[in-house]
């Protein structure tokens, strides 16, 4: 069964809306490397020749105006190709389709659709690794910075006596051999159902665009399940809560994509590449701001386990831990920080 792991909801101090400056980097980042590819890879003509409609879907598109950016972006994209192979005004029509998990806070994100929109824009609550929409459907899907969140935890982490017991630790960084082949399993096994599903909503000739965090940012998870350890030490929090909660996050790496991808045998790999980008968030902002960006994202699955005083504590502390991130992020703002992966439906 799938877990839904919601960022924070709102557009309060900490809300995913106001602290996703480090997705909307990766994405600005990428906006030209996803255009270059709809203009080269992506055969219009030949997709619309049974209608005029583009069917386009944002998958785990969270909270927040960075979605309805990337959005505005590739159908912007899609008209300039369109124009290319058709000299009439006939401008296809456009169905945008926003996905994320069914208590992602929809009001928030569509609060921040722009007032002039030119496409027909709708939420599908439900879990981006299954099934959303109709067989054939689907012309363009794109994934910014959600493919790394697993369907849930992997199992082999949940027992104490197994070998894969992840003691003290809150993530695979760090972490036996053992504690990563079972995060590695877990997304083999989340990626197989996710690309089954896409063969089948995708069109023959349409294309999908997955962006994801790359492992640099591994190191970060480590602040938050220090400070859940110094709650342990001052005895605030049971050790064994520690031990048992392990986030269901997997940065994949371009050989663990090959491979998913290669299996599933309905894709064909047009690009992929690790983006090596100078980060702005990382050089020149402070590590506060940064890592109210990942509270963001992780507070909700720390409430969910521990309850809200503990992981509000935890939170509060991480973000106090500021020498030690300073110095993590004058080591990694030069290294690769994302996975680009442009694929076609054969």
């Amino acid at each position: 069964m799938t877990t839904s792991f919601p960022m924070n909801t709102g557009d309060g101090l900490y809300s995913y809306s106001k602290n996703s400056n480090l997705q909307k980097e990766i994405i600005d980042g990428t906006k030209e490397m996803v255009r270059d590819a709809i203009i080269r890879n992506l055969d219009i003509k030949n997709i619309l020749s049974s209608s005029n409609t583009l069917r386009i879907t944002e998958l785990g598109c969270s909270i927040g105006p960075n979605t309805f950016s990337s959005m505005q972006h590739v159908v912007q994209a899609l008209k300039d190709k369109h124009k290319v192979i058709n000299s009439t005004n006939n401008i296809p029509e456009f169905q945008v389709f926003f996905n994320d998990h069914v208590n992602n806070d929809f009001n928030t994100l569509f609060r921040s659709l722009p007032i002039d929109r030119s496409y027909y824009a709708c939420g599908v609550p439900g879990s981006f690794h299954g099934r959303l929409f109709p067989s054939r459907s689907i012309h363009f899907a794109h994934s910014s910075c959600a493919i790394h969140w697993l369907s849930k935890c992997p199992k082999e982490l949940l027992h104490e006596k197994s070998l894969a017991w992840n003691k003290g630790l809150i993530h695979y960084v760090g972490a036996s051999n053992v504690v990563v082949n079972a995060y590695v399993a877990q997304f083999e096994k989340d990626m197989e159902m996710f690309f089954n599903a896409r063969a089948e909503e995708i069109v023959q000739g349409g294309m999908m665009v997955i962006l994801s965090p790359f492992t640099c940012y591994t190191r970060l998870m480590g602040f938050f399940g220090s400070s859940l350890m110094d709650l342990v030490n001052e005895g605030k929090l049971d050790e064994s809560l520690v031990d048992s909660f392990n986030l269901p996050m997997y940065f994949p790496s371009p050989q663990d994509m090959t491979k998913v991808v290669e299996k599933n045998g309905c894709f064909s790999i047009e690009k992929m590449e690790l983006r090596y980008p100078k980060s702005k968030i990382l050089d020149e902002v402070d590590a506060k701001t940064l890592m109210l960006t990942v509270r963001a994202c992780l507070e909700g699955v720390l409430i969910n386990y521990f309850g809200s005083k503990i992981a509000k504590e935890a939170c509060d502390r991480t973000i106090l831990k500021s020498e030690d991130i300073s110095a993590w992020m004058k080591v990694n703002y030069e290294k690769p920080s994302t996975l680009f992966v442009v694929l076609k439906r054969k």
